[in-house]
């Protein structure tokens, strides 16, 4: 490898990437699964939490992360534990992942309980920091995802359930930060999306409760309103500052003729649910 042209290596890479759809498609019964359990936790009052070391924490905390602006959600919903806490993000500390009691202690802080979803995230195996993670969690009777592309895991009757799409090896030797971190990418997506979709963060394929915070996000927003009721965009913009940037009341608000308040409250009749809200789900 060290002796090809970058085109050579980019032909190896795409040739290897393409075996992580075939792995994590293999893993779809599993991952349905997962996101059940995901969805039901959120439909109860619970939350999810991820946990992982190395380049695996570093997704989980991406992923958690991206739920706040794409989703509108309360930063306690999601959350992400990473071994060696924020620093390790971008300053990798050595032998982090080892610590069994860390792990432990940093799910014992979350007060976590039969509500909640934890998550382990692990590339390869298991590493002491999400062991002693999903072993204090298991106490508490969390219910337990476990991701890993490595099928060979011993942990069948550990966790609820496993999903391990077996990506092969690397094109660098050991470097789970190419397909197995591409894998674990795809299937942490489904999962939240998933249950993201389920309990009505969406209305068909659009982010109904995306944040409004910033001229970029307004703009999303607008775009959003156009889209479902068909108002122009001076119109959308007028509605969502009626609605006080919520897009679901504004849509609830322009396709029934309530009120901000009588929007906001037939929402919660719905679940939160724009669909149920409109009636739609008997359509």
């Amino acid at each position: 490898m060290d002796r090809a042209s970058a085109e050579e290596i980019i032909d190896l890479m795409l040739h290897e990437d393409r075996k992580t759809i075939t792995a994590v498609k293999q893993e779809k019964a599993r991952i349905a699964i997962g996101a059940e359990l995901v969805t039901q936790a959120f439909k109860n009052g619970g939350r999810l939490v991820f946990v992982g070391a190395g380049t695996s924490g570093r997704l989980g905390v991406l992923e958690a992360a991206e739920m706040i602006p794409t989703f509108g959600t309360p930063p306690r919903l999601v959350q992400a534990l990473m071994a060696g806490g924020r620093d390790a993000f971008f300053n990798p500390r050595e032998g982090v992942e080892d610590n069994f009691e860390e792990g432990a202690r940093a799910v014992g802080r979350l007060r976590l309980t039969s509500k909640d979803v934890l998550i382990g995230v692990s590339a390869s195996g298991m590493t002491q920091f999400v062991r002693g993670a999903l072993t204090r969690a298991r106490r508490a009777k969390v219910k337990i995802v476990f991701v890993t592309c490595w099928p060979g895991t011993e942990l069948q009757t550990f966790v609820d359930v496993i999903i391990a799409p077996a990506v092969g090896p690397e094109v660098i030797a050991g470097s789970t930060r190419l397909k197995a971190g591409s894998a674990t990418k795809m299937v942490l997506n489904m999962l939240t999306t998933i249950s993201m979709v389920h309990i009505g963060k969406t209305y068909g394929n659009l982010m109904v409760d995306v944040q409004t915070g910033s001229e970029q996000r307004r703009d999303r927003a607008c775009g959003i309103i156009t889209m479902v009721t068909g108002l122009d965009y001076e119109a959308a913009n007028n509605m969502l500052r009626r609605a006080r940037w919520n897009v679901k009341a504004a849509i609830v608000m322009e396709k029934t003729g309530d009120t901000y308040a009588k929007a906001l409250a037939r929402l919660r009749r719905a679940a939160d649910s724009v669909r149920s809200a409109l009636g739609e789900d008997d359509a």
